[in-house]
């Protein structure tokens, strides 16, 4: 390993606030796969992220299960879904600056790598699952509080889905209802793909794309809202 990767790596460490006992995980969390020889995508982030991913379902969903006592299973439902989704684990990553320790290509570097928000999202999964395999589910834990517990605060309410959101931006307009149609549909059948147009009156057209119907309307709502 080059110093100064390791000097990266003891820096990020140190930011997280746990001591690695096998340091390999943290330095597989943070190598994408255009570092590694062909062949070797195994010593990538790429199957971390997959266990982080649920490490950190797990914890956020306890965490709101204990915060927000009187909610429905739905409200408390879409509180998870916004806090474990891709943005907010870029968020995150970003503020613990992640980016700046990531081991990419030169070529990946170049193209922007280390503030793509995909990228970000994913070694963010990877590092808990790191923690998580290193020091147990308390050091897991640690992190995503120190991190999660914030926004959990900062969001008094529960997120409308995009669905919701847009229904009710077009009521307090004094539109119709947002309208949606079916205009795609790809892959097998047990696989398919479908792709939804929404249409609001007066306002431009959105499309989303998802593996369910609904799935495509919540995309299709959520690019519309961004548009509006």
């Amino acid at each position: 390993m080059a110093p100064e990767d390791q000097d990266r790596l003891d820096a990020l460490a140190a930011r997280l606030d746990h001591r690695f006992g096998r340091p390999r995980l943290l330095r597989q969390a943070l190598t994408h796969a255009s570092r590694l020889e062909r062949g070797r995508h195994g010593d990538s982030y790429e199957r971390l992220e997959f266990l982080g991913d649920r490490v950190l379902s797990l914890v956020v969903a306890e965490l709101l299960f204990h915060r927000f006592t009187d909610e429905r299973e739905g409200d408390i439902a879409r509180r998870h879904a916004a806090l474990v989704k891709r943005e907010t684990l870029a968020q995150v990553a970003a503020l613990v600056g992640l980016g700046d320790h990531l081991l990419l290509s030169a070529g990946e570097a170049d193209a922007g790598g280390r503030d793509n928000p995909a990228i970000l999202a994913d070694v963010c999964e990877a590092v808990i699952a790191a923690l998580y395999l290193d020091g147990g589910l308390a050091a897991a834990r640690g992190f995503i509080e120190r991190h999660w517990q914030p926004l959990i605060e900062a969001a008094p309410h529960p997120p409308l889905d995009p669905k919701t959101a847009l229904q009710e931006w077009a009521q307090g307009r004094a539109l119709p209802l947002p309208s949606y149609r079916e205009t795609g549909r790809q892959g097998p059948d047990h696989d398919p793909v479908f792709t939804i147009e929404v249409t609001v009156e007066g306002q431009p057209t959105s499309s989303g794309s998802g593996p369910s119907k609904r799935a495509a309307e919540q995309v299709a709502a959520a690019g519309l809202l961004r548009a509006l």
